[in-house]
């Protein structure tokens, strides 16, 4: 099958060059759990959805400089199908600034990891493709966790809490609107419309609810221009690059560290601490991605090996 073709060269290449593409990939699990951590410092004087339009439009003009021989290559094709997969990322960034202002930054990391599950319950609501038992299994683990972060923290599932479990099912719509609509574009010039498309619709919502803003100081520029380059512009990069050396599954796995990173991120720098609730409700959240992905990745080596063995 043509899918499975694709799998099989990307094992072959990643065969080759492990360290290297393990290490990128985990690098940009840390630069994305470190922008929960950068948002909220750039928070205290910048408002979220000023934030965002800010991030995007810098994201925007490094992209620029980074496409500079590539411009002439924009068609109305790459066009519409930045404007497609920018849409969705807009949503899922208005969400995730929203909700990590108003829940901790190691909460939310928690909370946003949930896409692992709800890919494939999308994936089976909409296009109807199988869904396995563990997903289910998953599903419900990662319920009991939300319920045990309710009863751990002092507001209960506050509004951030919510936005931020929203925030992971348009992370999930995002990744499912790259894979279908996405096919032999320049993946530097969709980049650069997404971010373009963000930054517009931020500056839209700024514009609506009129944030007020009282001055900038050193520490939320850098905060800002961090999450612009690392999480941004660096982290696509990467991910674009490196993680067709390696399956869904395993990718799947090594973004796992995500909250992982914004957990001690939140913990250093922003001095947070976890009731030993909240700390069993991360877990289970935790436990409920790895193990289904864990078990399919298991799967996946034990079939690569009798195929390769045939």
């Amino acid at each position: 099958m043509k899918g499975e073709g694709k799998k099989s060269q990307r094992e072959k290449e990643g065969g080759e060059h492990p360290p290297r593409y393990l290490l990128w990939l985990i690098l940009t699990t840390f630069f994305w759990g470190g922008s929960f951590v950068f948002n909220k410092i750039g928070f205290r004087e910048i408002p979220p959805v000023l934030f965002l339009f800010l991030r995007f439009t810098l994201a925007t003009i490094l992209m620029l400089i980074v496409c500079g021989r590539r411009l002439h290559r924009l068609d109305w094709r790459i066009v519409r199908t930045g404007v497609g997969v920018g849409l969705a990322l807009a949503a899922t960034n208005l969400t995730f600034v929203l909700g990590v202002s108003g829940t901790s930054a190691t909460r939310a990391g928690f909370l946003n990891n949930l896409f692992v599950l709800n890919v494939p319950l999308i994936s089976f609501l909409f296009w109807r493709e199988r869904l396995e038992r563990l997903t289910l299994v998953g599903v419900v683990v990662a319920a009991g966790g939300l319920w045990f972060m309710a009863q751990g923290g002092a507001e209960g599932f506050n509004q951030g809490d919510l936005l931020s479990t929203l925030c992971s099912l348009f992370i999930a719509l995002h990744i499912l609107t790259v894979s279908r609509l996405l096919s032999d574009e320049d993946i530097f010039l969709v980049s650069l419309v997404q971010f373009a498309v963000v930054a517009l619709v931020g500056g839209a919502v700024s514009l609506v609810v009129r944030p007020e803003l009282h001055g900038i100081g050193p520490l939320s520029w850098g905060a800002l221009l961090y999450c612009a380059v690392f999480p941004t512009v660096v982290c696509f990069t990467l991910q674009n690059t490196y993680q067709r050396f390696t399956t869904p599954t395993q990718a799947g796995l090594i973004y796992t560290l995500d909250p992982v990173w914004s957990m001690l991120g939140g913990m250093i720098l922003l001095g947070e601490r976890l009731t030993g609730r909240e700390t069993v409700g991360c877990g289970m959240i935790l436990i409920s991605v790895v193990v289904p992905l864990s078990v399919r990745f298991v799967r996946e080596r034990r079939d690569r090996r009798r195929y390769l063995a045939a």
